[in-house]
């Protein structure tokens, strides 16, 4: 499918990487690994035909497709999300928008519509539309979406449009540039599940470990590739073989170069004691040529030495940290949490885990501070400094300062060596501390956000999915950080390592409840008997209760209750699922009834506004505005109802 020849690549003096052979043959799954500025993209683009290489060739076996994800979006396009997941090639899409101009021009009948249709028809562009709809809701896009121009949506909604392009397309190899970087935890598992039955070959860059083991497999389709000191190593199975291989490999190399090292000491000694003596001199010469004619080891190349970095740590809370009584939270006519109670303690490290929009980074903004408490308390502790990290941080940074200057802009900056390490290891490395704040993409905003709050961290540390953007030497130090770290952490992430290492506590939420869990992430897969450690992160309804060992659920499941008491807790927990499923339904259709009632009322509005004597009283004008926008709120407003009710009606059916 795809061969690599002796390709090298260096910019001026600056070698990135030299020789590098490999082949990809069908099925095949392939991570490329490495330190950040290693060349990884830059092989990427090579492969792709949009850079050059120095030296070598690339060779594509005839009539294979390639499909590439890159890190960012390319600029929003006036296409509409349904149109850049079915335009999979440039003749796709000018048909597509040819027809769609005709229609718009009342020309649906005309012999250039004809002949347009026939030629999308011949390009099987009728079949890739419902297939594309289907992939766009599994990424999360409402129906109402597939109509939005992409211009009018996120960087990350636009990147999940480009997956569902890719996925639609089926190229023979797919190529993926930090692929979860834009996707919430459920659509990421969606994602790594459809690929692992897809039928071509993938290449990919992750951060994500958890997303290459899975992804990657086993040792007969996984391959990694290391980029290191300028040279493409192979290791066959997932990252976590990769590892193991790579240490056992290492300590060979070096056991291998030791011995030879001393292997030609103790050689050399002897010349030098005796190479001037006449009655040696004939061995003296046999040990240099013996020297010479050896096949040199070289030192293995050293793994850059592991950062440790001594972060400030925050002045100590009270006992109490932070407290939710009786908390409402609803957005419009959705309601996302009923009385909800909450309690923190100083040293908490505490995961919030649960289903795509149950709510975790609500109550996380809840907490911070950020969302107000629309009913209930709100109650920080004791001397409690509560510090935010999200993507809304980098709107905190100033434009005009340097990376330097910004990390630097803290109450109690520590030296400017210390800082410097720091920014580096979060990949802010030589001249990139000098670059103005302006200039930053949005992940290095985002890195350099999480920089100054770990110089000044406050006690109270919340923080909304920090690893993205990160690379896996970074996510290192974030964690090493963390763990060092003396406050109270709540966070939401969905890498299994991350939260492994950090949580010592879980809450799960779902349906506006919260679900205590008095252990770690381990503990909370025993409690449920979750077999997979990344399903459980987005777990959705029959979850066991695991409040500490006193609670009222884990007694009564713990006395010995007759077959007839089951029985008839069974029948109970039964009807209340049937009633509440009969009540979801009238509820669906009740909504599904107003929606279309609202909607004929804004087509009916629109109509008159449409009428050009009405211009000529302007009260009325304004009146008739009023009234849209009033039905374009309650529109809103009954469709997120709607959504919130259907989803629980799905769930339920589905079980």
């Amino acid at each position: 499918m795809l061969s690599v020849t002796s390709i090298s690549k260096s910019y001026g003096p600056r070698l990135l990487f030299n020789d590098v052979n490999f082949s990809i043959v069908k099925g095949d799954r392939v991570a490329l690994v490495g330190a950040n500025g290693v060349g990884k993209s830059t092989l990427f683009n090579i492969i792709l035909g949009l850079e050059e290489a120095d030296a070598g060739t690339i060779a594509l076996n005839r009539g294979t497709t390639l499909g590439f994800l890159p890190q960012e979006a390319p600029a929003a396009s006036s296409q509409t999300i349904l149109g850049l997941a079915v335009g999979i090639t440039e003749e796709h899409s000018k048909l597509r928008q040819e027809m769609l101009d005709l229609e718009a021009a009342g020309q649906k009948a005309s012999v250039q519509y004809s002949a347009t249709s026939r030629r999308y028809k011949e390009l099987e562009g009728y079949e890739l539309e419902p297939k594309a709809q289907n992939i766009l809701k599994k990424l999360a896009f409402r129906e109402e979406d597939f109509r939005r121009p992409a211009s009018e949506m996120s960087g990350g909604w636009v990147m999940r449009a480009y997956i569902a392009r890719l996925l639609v397309m089926a190229p023979d190899l797919l190529i993926l540039d930090e692929p979860t970087n834009h996707l919430d935890l459920e659509t990421l598992l969606w994602f790594q599940n459809y690929l692992l039955d897809y039928p071509g070959a993938i290449i990919l860059i992750s951060h994500d470990r958890s997303f290459l083991n899975a992804v990657l497999g086993n040792q007969k389709k996984g391959l990694v590739m290391e980029l290191r000191c300028n040279r493409l190593h192979r290791y066959r199975g997932n990252y976590d073989d990769y590892c193991l291989q790579r240490a056992a490999r290492l300590e060979q190399q070096w056991a291998a170069y030791r011995n030879q090292q001393e292997q030609i000491a103790s050689l050399q000694r002897f010349v030098d004691r005796f190479g001037s003596k006449a009655t040696k001199a004939a061995q003296a010469q046999s040990k240099i040529k013996q020297i010479e004619r050896m096949v040199k080891i070289e030192a293995p190349e050293s793994d850059e030495p592991k950062i440790h970095i001594q972060f400030p740590q925050p002045e100590s809370s009270g006992q109490r940290v932070i407290t939710l009584s009786g908390v409402h939270h609803s957005y419009g006519a959705l309601e996302v949490y009923r009385g909800i109670n909450l309690e923190v303690e100083r040293g908490e490290r505490i995961v919030l885990i649960g289903p795509n929009g149950a709510g975790k980074s609500t109550l996380l903004k809840l907490l911070a501070g950020v969302l107000p408490v629309q009913q209930g308390d709100r109650s920080l502790g004791l001397k409690v400094s509560c510090g935010y990290y999200s993507q809304n941080r980098i709107d905190m940074l100033t434009p005009e300062y340097t990376v330097l200057e910004e990390a630097m802009d803290i109450p109690y900056p520590p030296l400017e060596v210390t800082v410097r390490t720091i920014l580096g290891s979060f990949l802010f490395r030589g001249d990139d501390v000098f670059k103005k704040v302006s200039v930053l993409s949005g992940g290095e905003k985002s890195r350099l956000s999480l920089v100054k709050l770990l110089l000044n961290p406050p006690n109270l540390l919340l923080m909304d999915e920090p690893t993205i953007h990160l690379d896996m030497d970074s996510c290192e130090v974030l964690m090493d950080a963390l763990e060092q770290y003396r406050g109270t952490l709540i966070f939401i992430s969905h890498d299994v390592t991350f939260i492994r290492r950090l949580a010592q506590k879980v809450l799960h939420i779902h349906s506006g409840r919260i679900t205590t869990y008095a252990g770690g992430y381990d503990y909370y897969l025993k409690k449920n008997q979750t077999l997979n450690e990344r399903d459980g992160i987005v777990a959705g309804q029959g979850l066991v209760n695991a409040q500490p060992e006193n609670s009222k659920e884990k007694n009564l499941l713990e006395s010995e209750l007759s077959a007839r008491e089951l029985k008839r807790i069974e029948i109970q927990r039964k009807t209340a699922l049937s009633n509440r499923r009969r009540e979801l339904r009238m509820l669906v259709n009740k909504l599904e009834r107003e929606i279309s009632k609202l909607e004929m009322q804004h087509a009916e509005l629109v109509a008159q506004l449409q009428d050009p004597s009405l211009y000529e009283d302007r009260a009325a004008v304004e009146d008739l505005n009023q009234k849209l926008i009033s039905n374009r709120e309650e529109s809103e407003a009954r469709n997120l109802e709607w959504e919130k009710a259907a989803t629980e009606l799905s769930e339920m059916e589905e079980q």
